[in-house]
């Protein structure tokens, strides 16, 4: 796995960025999360090295644009070229998350087609109300690999009216930071009935900051909020038919 972030910084834009990681590490640096720029390593994925071959090796997954988001505004004069290093580089995958799938068709590159087959996308939905809206518009638009995004989980969600073939996973994780917000272990458990009633794939990826369970709330330190997670046992993959 190798990390791309062409650009960084957002604006926060729903109730799952009040504690955004981005803001809150800039902040540690005296940084301005809210400021965005390209970065120096924008054309990673078509660098290449002393001996003419790509420094990101073929077969490569990357995670793109984690410091910002990749449908943001403010990156829209640096996308076209980033798309055409997704398109070239077609021997890597790449993956993006975002709250703005309600641009997404506004800022296609023109050739995209059916959808670049190498692009995967991840569609946040934090709460019930960003369900309800994002997730209408991101059924409907042309992508090869679509996984929704619960995190930070903030409520309990009924996905049952977007849950179908064209989800690839779903992947559900609590709010990290010093001012998380509460995950409930219930709500984990409700979403992975849900993806095995469904027959998508379920991933439980953390736990968060501060977890309930068995009416209890558990302080659980960042360290510890992935394994923990694991140690739970709840991802589902469903059995290819």
């Amino acid at each position: 796995m190798v990390g791309w972030n062409p650009w960084h910084g957002c604006h926060k834009i729903s109730s799952g960025c009040l504690h955004c990681y981005v803001y809150r590490i800039d902040a540690q640096h005296g940084r301005d999360a809210s400021i965005v720029f390209r970065t120096q390593e924008f054309n990673l994925p078509v660098k290449k090295k002393r001996d003419g071959s790509y420094k990101i090796p073929p077969g490569e997954q990357v995670w793109t644009c984690f410091s910002s988001d990749f449908l943001l505004e403010d990156a829209d004069p640096w996308r076209d070229e980033a798309w055409a290093m997704m398109k070239k580089r077609a021997d890597l995958q790449f993956l993006f998350i975002t709250k703005r799938i309600h641009r997404f068709t506004e800022v296609l590159p023109d050739d995209w087609g059916t959808a670049y087959p190498n692009v995967h996308i991840c569609c946040t939905v934090e709460n019930q109300d960003m369900a309800e809206t994002r997730l209408p518009i991101f059924r409907s638009v042309p992508i090869a690999r679509k996984s929704i995004v619960c995190e930070p989980l903030l409520s309990s969600i009924d996905l049952r009216p977007y849950l179908g073939p064209w989800v690839h996973q779903v992947l559900v994780g609590g709010e990290s930071g010093p001012d998380a917000r509460v995950c409930r272990y219930d709500w984990i458990l409700d979403l992975k009935e849900q993806c095995r009633e469904a027959g998508v794939a379920f991933c439980f990826r953390q736990t968060g900051a501060k977890f309930y369970k068995n009416g209890k709330i558990y302080q659980i330190p960042r360290k510890y909020q992935f394994s923990q997670a694991k140690k739970a046992g709840l991802d589902f993959f469903p059995t290819p038919k």
